[in-house]
């Protein structure tokens, strides 16, 4: 016969067993992950590094993350079309996914977060959560900003504040051409560059400005010539993938001696094209550089061993870490109890602890200024064999690359 003293204590333990039961039901879950970006068309090979990247990262959690979750991600390929990223969260949703991820292109980002927003309004119980990893359109987060969407990269007016801060005590730079990407993000570079520089250094001149096709221009040297033409010593661009390579290639052919300053310098096939050419003259915004060390460089030494290729989407790591701490915050992998712990949320990620910010769901993030130049003992990391790296030569701490935001986030009732 048990006392009362016995019974007492197995009461308690049946509670606490009750409620651990509860609050980690979800360990040994497998939550899927919709990847939405390119595998066709003159950007593949950037979708193809990310895909391989997030595929990656999800097997690097799996060995350990603090909700006990394994994480799997489907790739589906959007061909950079706003419209074939429907059609691609369509496909998803009907798989029963309710976490989707892209990144490559404003355009299809805004497409897509109106587009959940829309779902979650009138599928109650079936909601979906996007996690936006590199499309970096302010609007995003501003004027059409969705409580369903967040982002893992720094906005193009973040990395603007940083770059033309960093520009502005560069007494050699006294003449910029601009050259951009004609879809939203392109036009939003091209705007914070003349307004920073306006604001703090209004003795730099804007000698020319251009917008191309994306994802279109297969030669470049029209464009240098006008470059060249118009006396620059630097050119902004927030060009990526092929438009980048292409442009810095068609630079380096025809002798340009100007300075580059750009969003994605690390991105697939361009640091081949910068190679020995570009030494000392291109400068790249990120919140990562290639020679970060300690745990990042065993990211990137076992990615490259795997599949012979760099690790440089740093935010696939973001998404993984805000995901396993919101859902280890929210005891739960539902989407509204997930995205109701990520909004607001303090993790640490690769580079530091970050913030989700509540108001608008824009990651808050240091930034770094680096320079393209020779690996040594100090920065041995050399992107495609190139002998070649990102150093860096300044950090901006999260509250100086920071912009106010105009978000009116309309959230759950």
């Amino acid at each position: 016969m048990i006392n009362r003293r016995t019974h007492l204590k197995l009461s308690i333990l049946a509670a606490a067993a009750l409620c651990c039961g509860s609050a980690f039901a979800q360990k040994g879950e497998t939550v899927r992950i919709a990847w939405i970006d390119p595998l066709s068309g003159l950007m593949a090979t950037v979708g193809q590094n990310q895909l391989k990247s997030f595929q990656f990262m999800a097997e690097y959690f799996n060995r350990g993350n603090p909700v006990g979750v394994k994480f799997e991600v489907i790739g589906i390929d959007n061909k950079l079309s706003p419209q074939e990223s429907l059609n691609a969260l369509k496909s998803a949703i009907d798989q029963g996914i309710r976490y989707i991820v892209q990144g490559n292109g404003s355009g299809a980002a805004l497409a897509l977060s109106d587009a959940v927003t829309k779902h979650n309004e009138r599928n109650p119980g079936k909601e979906v959560v996007f996690l936006n990893y590199a499309a970096v359109d302010p609007d995003l987060t501003n004027s059409k900003c969705s409580y369903w969407h967040f982002r893992l990269d720094a906005d193009t007016s973040m990395k603007m504040e940083a770059l033309t801060t960093f520009m502005k005590d560069q007494p050699d730079i006294k003449n910029v051409y601009l050259i951009n990407q004609n879809y939203a993000h392109g036009h939003q570079v091209a705007r914070y560059a003349k307004e920073n520089l306006a604001r703090k250094r209004p003795d730099i001149k804007i000698v020319g400005e251009d917008l191309h096709p994306l994802a279109q221009v297969r030669d470049f040297a029209p464009y240098i010539a006008k470059i060249k033409a118009s006396g620059a010593d630097s050119v902004i661009t927030g060009n990526w993938g092929s438009d980048l390579t292409l442009l810095i290639k068609a630079a380096n052919d025809a002798g340009l001696n100007a300075k580059f300053f750009v969003y994605y310098g690390g991105v697939s096939g361009t640091p081949t094209a910068m190679g020995a050419a570009g030494e000392g003259r291109v400068y790249q915004v990120s919140y990562n550089h290639y020679n970060m060390g300690g745990e990042v460089a065993k990211i990137q030494e076992e990615f490259r061993k795997r599949f012979n290729d760099d690790w440089y989407t740093g935010a696939t790591y973001h998404a993984f870490a805000l995901l396993s701490n919101a859902m280890a915050k929210a005891k739960s992998t539902d989407p509204v109890k997930v995205a109701a712990a990520m909004s607001g949320l303090k993790f640490k990620s690769f580079n530091g602890e970050v913030e989700m910010r509540r108001a608008d769901h824009q990651l808050q993030q240091g930034l770094y200024i680096s320079r393209w130049q020779k690996a040594d003992a100090k920065h041995p990391y050399s992107p495609e064999n190139t002998g070649y790296t990102f150093v860096p030569v300044k950090y901006f701490e999260p509250y100086v690359s920071s912009t106010p935001t105009s978000c009116q986030m309309k959230r759950p009732s």
